[in-house]
C-alpha cells in the first residue's frame, strides 16, 4: 500500500484495484482502511471512495477536523480529479458529458429518462490515446455521483473495455488486445484515479502493471 503523500492531517495512498475500501458485506475484514491504519499504526478516516476494482489516488483523514474539512471539499467541487480508462472504440474528440442518474437494479446506476428526476451529473472526458478499436481517455468528473465514469462512457457508446456491471463481463487475453495468447492480461474494469488536487497539493499514481500491460498489446 503505497503512500503517496502524508501532511496537512491527511494520508493519500495509491489503492491497488480488486481491494474494498471498507468491510464488504461478505464480512471479510480485509480492506484499504483496514491495511491504512496497520502501517500507520493508527485510526484513520475515510474520506472519498473507489470502486473495488478502481486503482489509484485515495485520501484518508488523520483525525476528524480534517476529515470534516476534506468531505466538504469534495461536496463543493472543489477538489480536481482525473482518472484514466481504457474504453472500446475509437472516441476521436473531447466531450462533455451533462446526464442525471438514478438508481438502477443490482447496485447499478443508469441515466435518467426523461420525465425523471435524478442526480445532476457531468464528466469531461478527453481522447489521449487512440488505438484501432480502443482509446485510453481522461475522465474529469464534475461531480462525485456512484459509478459516474462507467455509466457516462457507456451512455455516449464507449464503454470500459472491461465491466461485469455495465459491458464485458470476460476477462480480456492477449489475443482480445492485439497479442496471441490466451493469458488474461485484463480482469477488472480499466478505470485509474491518477490525480487528485486538493488545497493546493496534486497527487499523482502511476498507471498500475495490468493498465501498462493492456496498452502495451493495444499498441
Amino acid at each position: 500500500m503505497k503512500v503517496l503523500f502524508e501532511g496537512n492531517g491527511f494520508v493519500a495512498i495509491d489503492k491497488p484495484a480488486g481491494l474494498p475500501v471498507i468491510p464488504g458485506r461478505d464480512g471479510g475484514a480485509d480492506c484499504v482502511r483496514t491495511r491504512v491504519e496497520a502501517r500507520l499504526s493508527r485510526p484513520v478516516w475515510v474520506v472519498h471512495r473507489l470502486d473495488r476494482d478502481t486503482s489509484g489516488v485515495m485520501l484518508f483523514a488523520l483525525n476528524a477536523d480534517t476529515h470534516r474539512r476534506l468531505s466538504m471539499a469534495f461536496e463543493a467541487g472543489t477538489v480536481g480529479k482525473r482518472y484514466v480508462a481504457l474504453v472500446d472504440g475509437r472516441l476521436e474528440e473531447w466531450v462533455s458529458i451533462e446526464a442525471a442518474l438514478v438508481e438502477a437494479r443490482k447496485s447499478r446506476m443508469r441515466v435518467a429518462r426523461e420525465g425523471e428526476v435524478g442526480k445532476a451529473a457531468q464528466t469531461i472526458v478527453t481522447p489521449r490515446t487512440i488505438f484501432s478499436k480502443a482509446t485510453l481517455v481522461e475522465c474529469e468528473p464534475l461531480t462525485g455521483r456512484t459509478h459516474q465514469i462507467r455509466v457516462h462512457l457507456l451512455s455516449v457508446g464507449h464503454p470500459l473495455l472491461f465491466d461485469h456491471q455495465y459491458g464485458r463481463k470476460t476477462p480480456l487475453t492477449a489475443a482480445d488486445l492485439g497479442g496471441t495468447s490466451d493469458a488474461v492480461v485484463l480482469a477488472r474494469t480499466p478505470l485509474h484515479a491518477e490525480r487528485l488536487v486538493i488545497e493546493g497539493v496534486t497527487i499523482e499514481a502511476p498507471l498500475p502493471e495490468d493498465l501498462r500491460a493492456a496498452l502495451e498489446f493495444l499498441r
